[in-house]
């Protein structure tokens, strides 16, 4: 037993005795005071628990010491260059706030839109293009091009490279994602989430028509405009190059989840 455990049970035992002493005076020179009735009391509710993790990620190997999420973007960088070369890291990626960035743009892929100050990437390149007539105007298929040099990037990438990636820098996601506010929850399940949303975007044949409300074009077919952000650029960007995209993920998606969709 050491002296810090012995000052404390000493104290321990002092407090005690104290408050036994003071029961026992107390009962020696007054009378007992009549018992109360029982009150009824209302159990506190249970605290709500973290909701169980679907998809864990297995142990990997992390780097001696990583980062603060706060100055995460230079050694981010390099797994970026590591992964896609100079050039498209250059060309393709916004260097500031990486992490973060990737985080909060996956968690709004569902949703109706997506910050543009927080994506981790450049806009396409080249100016939207409608095709058909001023009356009934479509999706000009001029626009799949514009997509192709990202998809392709994505496409190419080393499937196993960049889930290891990941898994090893996982905590600074993990923090990135507790810091936007949600309820507990393990954000490898979200992004199996999301890539399961984004599976299930529909197809729609031939080229879709469009509307112009305002400045801006609509998808004429309300079903399609209703859909997600990240839906809807997988059909801006053409059939072929949504395939491409969506066969990668199910790789990303076969990587990532501890068992398969439903």
């Amino acid at each position: 037993m050491n002296e810090n455990f012995k000052w404390i049970a000493a104290a321990v035992a002092v407090v005690g005795l104290t408050i036994g002493g003071i029961l026992y005076v107390s009962r020696s020179k007054k009378p007992p005071a009549p018992v109360a009735p029982p009150v009824a009391v209302t159990p506190a509710p249970m605290p709500a628990e973290e909701p169980p993790i679907k998809h864990p990620l297995p142990a990997t190997e992390a780097p001696e010491k990583l980062p603060p999420l706060a100055e995460s973007d230079q050694p981010m960088q390099g797994v970026l260059r590591d992964l896609l070369g100079n050039e498209p890291v250059e060309r393709f990626v916004i260097p500031e706030d990486l992490v973060r960035h990737i985080v909060v743009t996956i968690d709004n892929l569902p949703e109706q839109k997506v910050a543009q100050r927080l994506r981790p990437v450049r806009p396409v390149s080249g100016m939207f293009v409608a095709g058909g007539t001023e009356d009934e105007p479509v999706l000009d298929a001029a626009n799949y091009m514009r997509y192709s040099a990202m998809v392709q990037l994505f496409k190419s990438t080393d499937t196993a490279r960049l889930v290891a990636a990941y898994q090893r820098y996982y905590p600074l996601f993990q923090d990135a994602y507790a810091n936007l506010g949600h309820p507990p929850q393990y954000f490898n399940d979200r992004v199996i989430e999301v890539i399961d949303h984004l599976l299930a975007t529909p197809e729609v044949a031939g080229q879709p028509a469009l509307k112009r409300p305002g400045v801006l074009y609509e998808y004429a077919d309300p079903n399609v405009e209703s859909l997600s952000a990240g839906q809807k650029v997988l059909i801006r960007m053409g059939d072929a190059n949504a395939a491409s995209v969506k066969d990668k993920l199910k790789e990303l998606r076969a990587a990532l989840a501890a068992r398969p969709a439903g």
